[in-house]
């Protein structure tokens, strides 16, 4: 039985409550340029920072581009992420029904969201990431030899990108990477914009059922991974039923690779473009960290991540956003302001001070985001070290980007080398 409060899964539209200086554009908004965020952002940020748009469900949301306002919007706690709510500003039809059945913890909020990042925090420490090195380079050397001699022109983005970071997160669960396409495809599916909630949940499904028999498997034989961690130290009467710790296992492979082998694969395609940024990381390879994290500003990868409903009125900018409206928070409008980053579209691997938020900010920031950095530290350091010769294999427009996803990135992009 629910409470008066609690919310509901019910995908019906509210009615607009308030009326708008200007009527609501369309969203989501395309980039130009893979390597900056929209440019209407800036005009949003400068006119109408705190702006109405109709989603593609036909949906009317709030969208926030400003910085301070989007780190105020993601730390206020008058804010749900709580995929059940009626106004939730799901960007695909069939995401808002089949989240309120598989309930992704990210689409949480406290008590809920906070046992479950609870039982992900220790695995994600810095000092616990920091020891996967050496195991991160091994790995990531053993899939550069097999696309090596491949002997090119290859797709960087499945032969390198997502067998990097799909090795990365199956290795950490304990899962067998058998066969890497298959979690690509999950992902494919249930991040897509225009999959059904019939497809997701047929996609989400197939995984969970993997992750059923592995689940059973580390209860009778507990090994040194995730999954046995999990099962033996909270998959007990009380706290936890084998249907959440399923779906948290679910959205740690799904958000841990996808956001990973999209930042992967553009870094790789802007430094390709960019051949005086690769010269300076060869010549002082201990940029690389400051480097990742400008990248990660840059290309804010995961800009529409952050779905919330309002559950009071909030002001920001001397705009009222009523409460039980659809918002979000833009993290690559937010990453490419210029009152907080001086010019924010130049690429400075000296950077001062870089606060992005391409993790998001509060409460939801991205639990994985050390192991996100260690990959791609090794990823890239590793090809541009092994790799010298690496370029397109054909016309710079041949690169396939994806558009239509929850996780901004490319689709295939041919290499030689």
């Amino acid at each position: 039985m629910t409470s008066p409060d609690t919310p509901t899964a019910s995908l019906t539209p509210g009615e607009p409550r308030t009326e708008t200086a200007a009527p609501p554009r369309d969203f989501p908004i395309q980039r130009g340029c893979p390597f900056a965020a929209p440019a209407e952002y800036d005009t949003l940020r400068t006119q109408e920072p705190i702006a109405r748009v109709t989603l593609p469900t036909e949906r009317e949301a709030w969208v926030v581009t400003r910085y301070d306002d989007v780190r105020e919007l993601l730390s206020d706690p008058r804010v749900s992420a709580d995929i059940r709510r009626p106004n939730f500003p799901a960007l695909g039809e069939g995401e808002q029904e089949a989240g309120a059945r598989f309930r992704p913890f990210i689409r949480t909020d406290a008590p809920e969201h906070t046992k479950y990042r609870r039982m992900l925090l220790p695995v994600f420490t810095v000092r616990r990431v920091r020891a996967m090195r050496p195991a991160v380079q091994a790995r990531v050397d053993e899939i550069l030899d097999v696309m090596l001699a491949a002997d090119g022109p290859v797709d960087l983005v499945s032969a390198y990108a997502n067998a990097v970071s799909t090795s990365v997160i199956c290795e950490l669960l304990g899962i067998p990477p058998e066969n890497l396409e298959f979690f690509r495809d999950v992902t494919r599916v249930s991040g897509s914009r225009n999959s059904t909630a019939e497809q997701v949940s047929e996609a989400l499904g197939g995984l969970f059922g993997l992750l059923a028999e592995l689940v059973a498997e580390r209860r009778d034989e507990p090994r040194d991974d995730l999954i046995s961690k999990l099962v033996t130290g909270h998959l007990v009467p009380g706290h936890v039923t084998m249907d959440q710790l399923l779906s948290t296992l679910g959205i740690t492979i799904n958000a841990g690779r996808e956001t990973t082998t999209s930042m992967i694969a553009l870094s790789t395609l802007l430094l390709l473009d960019r051949p005086e940024l690769t010269d300076e990381l060869r010549r002082d390879p201990s940029l690389m960290p400051a480097a990742v994290d400008e990248l990660l500003r840059v290309l804010s990868v995961a800009d529409s991540i952050p779905l919330r409903v309002a559950a009071e009125d909030i002001e920001l900018s001397g705009r009222t956003i009523p409460a039980d409206d659809g918002v979000i928070a833009l993290l690559a409008g937010a990453n490419h302001d210029p009152e907080q980053f001086d010019e924010p579209e130049r690429v400075d691997f000296h950077r001062t001070d870089n606060h992005h938020v391409a993790f998001g900010y509060g409460v939801h920031q991205c639990v994985g985001q050390h192991l996100a950095r260690l990959e791609l530290e090794v990823a890239l350091e590793t090809l541009i070290r092994r790799v010298p010769g690496l370029r397109l294999a054909g016309k710079r427009e041949d690169v396939v980007v994806k558009h239509d996803s929850a996780t901004f990135g490319l689709e295939e992009m041919m290499v030689t080398w």
